[in-house]
C-alpha cells in the first residue's frame, strides 16, 4: 500500500481586490466594445457634465474603463504584478479604500482643472501602486532611498511630460496617483510605528 500523500494542484484566488478589479475592467471594456463606447462614456469616463447618478458612478468608474485592449493590457500588466504584493502588505480592505480614494481624487482634479477632455483608465491607480510598493519598507523615521529614486524617476518624468508632451495621456492623473501613493505610504508607516511602540 502506497502511503505517500497525493499532491493536489489548485488555483487560488489569491488577491481578491486585485483580481476582481481586473475582471471588472475587462467586463467594462467588453461592454464598451459591444455598445460602440456608449457604456464607457456613460459610466467609465470622467468629463465635464451635469451632476447625475451616472456622474457619481464615474468618479470611481473611470478607473475601470479603458479605450482599447492595448490600453487595458498596458495598465493591467503592472496592476496584476503590484496588486497582490500590496494586498498582502496592507490588506484587501485597505487597498480597496486606497484605490477608491485615489480614483475620486483624480476625478476631482480632472473635473476642476481639465474640463475639455475625458479621463478613463487605471493608470493613475497604477502610479499610486508603484509609489506605494516602493514605500513597503518605509519606517516612521526612515525613508528608503529606493522610494526617493522611484518618486524622482516616475513622477519627475510625468511632471516633465505634463508640460512638454503633446499626446493623449493624462500625465496629471499619473502625478496625482503617485502623490496618493506617497501619502498612503507615509500614513501606513505611521500606523505601523504606533503598533510597534
Amino acid at each position: 500500500m502506497d502511503n505517500k500523500k497525493k499532491s493536489s494542484f489548485f488555483i487560488k484566488y489569491n488577491a481578491p481586490v486585485t483580481l476582481t478589479f481586473a475582471l471588472i475592467c475587462l467586463i467594462a471594456l467588453g461592454l464598451g466594445e459591444m455598445t460602440n463606447d456608449r457604456i464607457t462614456r456613460t459610466f467609465f469616463a470622467v468629463y465635464g457634465s451635469k451632476i447625475s447618478f451616472a456622474w457619481f458612478i464615474r468618479l470611481f468608474g473611470h478607473s475601470l474603463g479603458h479605450i482599447s485592449f492595448d490600453h487595458f493590457f498596458g495598465n493591467m500588466t503592472l496592476f496584476l504584478l503590484l496588486g497582490p504584493i500590496l494586498e498582502e502588505k496592507y490588506g484587501s480592505k485597505n487597498l480597496l479604500e486606497m484605490i477608491a480614494i485615489c480614483s475620486v481624487v483624480e476625478s476631482v482634479v480632472q473635473i476642476v482643472f481639465i474640463r475639455n477632455t475625458a479621463l478613463l483608465g487605471a493608470s493613475g491607480v497604477v502610479f499610486m501602486m508603484i509609489i506605494l510598493a516602493s514605500a513597503v519598507n518605509l519606517k516612521e523615521d526612515r525613508i528608503p532611498l529606493t522610494m526617493i529614486l522611484i518618486i524622482l524617476i516616475y513622477l519627475g518624468k510625468e511632471i516633465w511630460a505634463q508640460f512638454t508632451a503633446h499626446d493623449h495621456i493624462s500625465h496629471i492623473t499619473h502625478i496625482v496617483g503617485g502623490l496618493c501613493g506617497a501619502v498612503f505610504g507615509f500614513m501606513y508607516a505611521k500606523d505601523i510605528g504606533k503598533k510597534k511602540s
